[in-house]
């Protein structure tokens, strides 16, 4: 037997007889007044209960609830819960902007990583050069030693 089923209640329109008004002067009524309509009322049967839904008559108008907080934008909702969307939002935007922040740090580290690299890189071409420079020197140097054969 399935849980959740889109049985229809069957539905009987009762005519109930409506007792006969004395005409009477009023302030708002008239003696010349056509009777109302008869009035109708609903019964549905279900397979395990039987409800009266009462008088055919227009739904009530919602009435506004409001809090007393002077509220004018939206008298329909409580302070705490504007205070708490409030709050929600600023943790937003600050998770936005620390977000923003992480990147921006981020991407300082890398350029920092990458001009270490670049100075690594530089100074191991200097050293390369030196060593060539340092060969070069001693080989003057080689030669440099076997001059003085006529030195006073």
């Amino acid at each position: 037997m399935p849980l959740f089923s889109s049985r229809k209640p069957e539905e009987e329109v009762v005519h109930e007889p409506v007792p006969e008004k004395r005409q009477s002067h009023s302030l708002f009524g008239s003696r010349h007044r056509s009777p109302s309509p008869t009035r109708t009322a609903r019964t549905s049967t279900t397979t395990t209960s039987s409800r009266h839904s009462g008088m055919l008559s227009p739904p009530p108008l919602p009435t506004k609830r409001t809090f007393g907080h002077g509220n004018t934008a939206n008298p329909d909702v409580d302070p705490s819960i504007l205070q708490a969307r409030e709050r929600v939002m600023q943790a937003e935007t600050a998770e936005r902007d620390a977000d923003r922040a992480l990147e921006a740090a981020r991407v300082r580290v890398r350029e920092a990583r990458a001009e270490v690299k670049r100075l690594e890189l530089e100074a191991a071409e200097e050293a390369r050069r030196a060593k060539i420079k340092q060969y070069h020197a001693r080989e003057v140097s080689k030669r440099g030693k076997q001059l003085g054969r006529h030195d006073v």
